[in-house]
């Protein structure tokens, strides 16, 4: 045949992804804009200073304490009434509050990072201006080497990320628009197989997603010095294979939607969870051991973990063998779902 169905819906695709400015944004320039913005901003993760508010109190026991605190570089201190000195900190302004007295008395919440920090760091800062003498020296030694900052954590997750993004939204939403559009009741009525079809969408996903992710790693790279110490191919198969399972998921999702609000719906459904529970932004491990299997069992953990074990740790594909069985798992069994619940309209 001097056609054949794959790859003429292949390059119809093609042609279709790259007339639509706004398609061309998020795919490329929207994760790229994220990773730089991230990256600028946790590029070492340093904790360079908290906020503290000291209540103002009747006589100089205020601000002779917040002078004291003060002599602490990273601590921006300020006195202020003790009702305005609450507000800010339950707004979010201050990390700390600081209660002056024969008992000095901290007011923070115990559960954010900034308070519990905020408060070592004034205790601190207080008791050494009592007098306290440490019997055992300490120093500190900061570790800013490539591998152990935050930005080399962040970026496999955001790769991770656009990766699912892509996959369901680059592949579901597509469908389903062209289902809006009445485009497929056009291509049932050529000579082609629904598999063709299918196939033709994350095929042309699978192209489109090569120079986003380059570009983030190159990025990664060369911007913010983020090492790859695995190497690059088996990055890249760590990245085809979720591609091809969240690709399976997107085709799963758009497979009976007929509306563009249904489809949106349903992927947002879809991507919710992982986006809080997968670490991309922070560890999966922080939450409950209870909730451990379901989140091990996400494509976007599995996606996450191998892609920071091949950049951070240089690990083997042959140590991801658990991720790429649950990666396969979802891709196979979204992808047989799709061929057997697929309508054209």
């Amino acid at each position: 045949m001097a056609y054949h169905p794959l790859k003429e819906l292949f390059l119809a695709r093609a042609r279709e992804f790259f007339r639509e400015p706004e398609a061309i944004f998020w795919v490329y320039v929207f994760p790229l804009l994220l990773a730089v913005c991230l990256g600028i901003a946790f590029r070492t993760n340093p904790a360079e200073s908290v906020r503290i508010l000291v209540e103002e109190t009747s006589g100089g026991a205020a601000e002779e304490l917040a002078a004291r605190l003060r002599e602490d570089q990273r601590l921006q201190v300020a006195v202020k009434p003790p009702e305005a000195a609450r507000k800010d900190m339950i707004l979010g302004r201050a990390d700390l509050v600081v209660r002056p007295g024969k008992v000095i008395r901290f007011i923070l919440d115990a559960t954010r990072a900034e308070g519990k920090l905020a408060r070592q760091w004034a205790n601190a800062r207080i008791q050494e201006a009592a007098g306290r003498r440490d019997p055992a020296p300490i120093e500190d030694e900061p570790c800013s080497q490539p591998g152990s900052r935050y930005i080399d954590f962040l970026l496999p997750g955001l790769i991770g990320m656009n990766i699912m993004g892509g996959g369901l939204w680059g592949v579901g939403f597509v469908i389903v628009d062209m289902r809006v559009r009445k485009l497929l009741k056009r291509f049932l009525a050529t000579p082609m197989r629904k598999r063709d079809f299918l196939l033709s969408v994350v095929g042309s996903r699978l192209v489109f997603l090569v120079p986003e992710i380059t570009v983030l790693l190159l990025v990664g790279r060369f911007g913010f010095g983020v090492p790859a110490e695995g190497s690059y191919a088996a990055l890249s198969l760590v990245v085809i294979v979720s591609a091809l399972s969240f690709s399976g998921l997107g085709l799963l999702v758009a497979s009976r939607a007929n509306k563009i609000e249904t489809v949106s719906g349903l992927m947002n459904v879809v991507m919710l969870p992982m986006w809080i529970l997968s670490g991309i932004f922070f560890s999966a491990e922080r939450f409950p051991d209870a909730l451990q299997p379901f989140i091990q069992a996400l494509p976007l953990t599995a996606t996450i973990d191998s892609l920071r074990a091949v950049m951070l740790e240089g690990q083997p594909l042959t140590a991801q063998w658990g991720e790429f069985l649950i990666l396969a798992a979802w891709g196979l069994a979204s992808f047989a779902l799709s061929l057997r619940w697929f309508r054209w309209v």
